[in-house]
């Protein structure tokens, strides 16, 4: 249980570094005085409507002057070089403090200090003692020893390209969702956000969980949009996609093009059996429209409820469809939603492309159990280098160091030290960021640290 404690005072800085600081983009602040290390103060935002949200511990306090490389401080820190360089005009040297910054359980509102403009980078006494405890950190505790020691020695940062892309960004955040996540996405493989804070719901949950249900009404227009937004979600392109049509291009009620075509028919039903007509109408459609050869290079694929009568599933066999239930549909879209990418669309393509036909649930099943066996044989391996970095009391561990830790930890699946070492690059890849990676001239000699968790739903 964390301990709590009071807290009197607070440090005025300008509310744009703090704020910075409460996003983890940076751990540094710069005020007039030196702090001493292990002091606790509340973080005072110098504007005009004063809401304290965090309070900081003093890690350690470094005198900078004109001698130090402002370039490659620039970018460890939020200041650029030319406001660096006017500050040491003006002051001849800094006071550059490391802060740990921990989040308040909720805002404090204080009253105004009208002089507050003179208080900047100084203390200034609070109204009322602040309780805190540290059960809120904005950065775990590697990952602030990692931004600590790259600040320490002056180590460029390793991925400035994303770091501007977050910077590119930041104001669409607010209006589109799509930004925001790429957004949390780029903080979290950065190290600026807490892995504590990275396992948020996807916002298309609450239709994907209505695929199943419609599909087992006598709504047929909403199912087919429904579907359409499912493929859409797993990764398929194409005009024939559009889910807020009231009806498919050529009569198809769905039809992508990429990154492979893909044709097919959904039959919405409370209790009939599904005739011979859904997967007949598919072929003439779909020979109609498409022609033959484009046709015949094409998935085909059924999404209905309720059981196939002989001569439907006879005409799905032979014509190489395959047919699968809006519960089979819904479960690959929602591990589409909980592990994004966690499905490849060619390994899908390999698995409708082979017999048997017709009725296609086992053969689906069988390849998302497939894809959740790979998740969870990654959050093995996440968890693996998360325990063995805090056991060894070292910050980035070897693929061999960690493909003999691997074997006593009970793993899910026997793995060769060449195939755990794709993993933990896949791993690393600023796409995941589930792991850092240092990266050797010997790729072999490559080094993994932790950045986040991948929780098992």
């Amino acid at each position: 249980m964390n301990q709590q404690f009071s807290i009197p005072t607070a440090l005025c800085l300008p509310a744009p570094d703090i704020e910075a600081l409460i996003q983890g983009r940076t751990i540094a602040a710069l005020p007039k005085m030196f702090i001493r290390p292990g002091q606790k103060f509340a973080l005072y935002p110098a504007d005009y409507s004063v809401s304290i949200k965090a309070w900081a511990k003093c890690e350690l306090c470094q005198i900078l002057d004109e001698t130090k490389p402002l370039d490659i401080l620039s970018k460890l820190t939020i200041w650029t070089p030319e406001v660096l360089k006017e500050m040491l005009q003006k002051q001849q040297y800094l006071f550059m403090t490391y802060l740990r910054v921990y989040q308040l359980p909720q805002l404090q509102e204080i009253p105004v200090n009208h002089n507050i403009q003179e208080k900047l980078g100084k203390f200034v006494s609070l109204p009322n003692s602040l309780t805190v405890s540290e059960a809120n950190p904005v950065l775990n505790d590697r990952t602030f020893a990692q931004r600590k020691r790259q600040l320490e020695k002056l180590e460029p940062p390793l991925y400035r390209e994303l770091e501007e892309l977050q910077s590119a960004i930041a104001s669409l955040t607010i209006t589109q969702p799509a930004a925001k996540q790429l957004d949390d996405d780029i903080k979290v493989f950065l190290g600026w956000s807490s892995d504590k804070l990275t396992n948020s719901l996807d916002l298309d949950l609450p239709w994907i969980h209505k695929i199943a249900k419609v599909g087992n009404s006598s709504d047929g227009h909403t199912f087919e949009k429904l579907v359409r937004r499912g493929l859409l979600k797993l990764g398929f392109t194409g005009s024939g996609l559009n889910p807020d049509a009231t009806g498919g291009a050529g009569g198809m009620d769905f039809y992508a093009e990429q990154p492979y075509p893909i044709v097919g028919e959904c039959k919405a039903t409370k209790t009939e059996k599904v005739t011979d007509g859904t997967p007949a109408q598919l072929l003439k459609i779909g020979m109609n429209h498409l022609r033959k050869v484009q046709y015949e290079n094409s998935i085909k694929l059924i999404v209905a409820a309720g059981e196939l009568n002989f001569y439907a599933l006879r005409t799905a066999t032979e014509n190489q469809m395959n047919v699968i239930s809006p519960e089979t549909l819904q479960k690959l879209v929602e591990l589409q939603a909980h592990y994004k990418n966690s499905i490849n669309l060619l390994e899908l393509k390999e698995c409708l492309q082979q017999a048997p036909f017709g009725l296609a649930e086992d053969k689906i099943n069988t390849y998302i159990d497939k894809v959740e066996q790979s998740i969870r044989l990654r959050s093995h391996i996440i968890q693996l280098v998360k325990n063995y970095l805090q056991n060894s009391g070292i910050e980035s561990a070897g693929v061999e160091a960690l493909h003999g830790a691997y074997f006593g930890s009970h793993p899910p699946q026997p793995l060769k030290t060449a195939e755990m070492h794709e993993i933990l690059i896949e791993l690393s890849s600023p796409l995941t960021g589930y792991l850092g990676r240092i990266k050797d001239s010997d790729s072999k000699s490559d080094r993994f640290y932790f950045l986040r968790d991948l929780p098992i739903n």
